[in-house]
């Protein structure tokens, strides 16, 4: 006697809509920015960066630079590879304004190029590892948790009562 096989069958799991589960929220940029904005994707870029720019060396060229290529780069394995004429076209400056700063930028170990050949052997655009910048960043952080606890402390000292301020020893 030959058994059969039973025959597979496909099951169909519901969806969120279907299953009548509440939409998911916004997130905090949806609800500044609006859902049909993001949707085109947004950049993560830490305040510490921002706030930093200055002590970074980096100057507006070089930051909007930086933002570009945090734009492009959407997984930690994937390092961003736009091509030099595509970053000058979206900030508005020539190709060679482009290559002078991120070879200072490079000079200041906050990117790292790695150029790339097609399968054809031609050159393609470089990979840039933002290695750099991501440790010089994180190197900023104890500063700024100083500065953070140094004015949450000024300023519970002004709110508290001068007779209720333990005395300092």
């Amino acid at each position: 006697m030959t058994e059969t096989a039973p025959p597979n069958t496909v099951l169909t799991f519901p969806t969120p809509a279907s299953a009548g589960a509440a939409p998911k929220p916004a997130s905090s940029v949806e609800k500044i920015w609006g859902k049909a904005v993001c949707g085109h994707g947004y950049a993560g870029i830490p305040s510490v960066l921002i706030q930093g720019q200055r002590r970074l060396g980096i100057n507006t060229t070089q930051f909007n630079i930086i933002v570009q290529l945090l734009d492009y780069w959407r997984e930690p394995s994937r390092k961003p590879f736009p091509t030099k004429r595509d970053l000058a076209q979206r900030i508005g400056v020539t190709e060679k304004t482009i290559q002078n700063n991120i070879r200072d930028l490079e000079t200041a170990g906050l990117i790292r190029r790695e150029q790339r050949k097609t399968a054809a052997g031609d050159w393609n655009s470089n990979l840039y590892h933002l290695d750099g910048l991501v440790q010089r960043v994180k190197a900023l952080e104890p500063d700024f948790a100083a500065e953070k606890a140094a004015k949450k402390a000024a300023r519970t000292a002004r709110e508290t009562p001068a007779g209720l301020r333990k005395a300092s020893t």
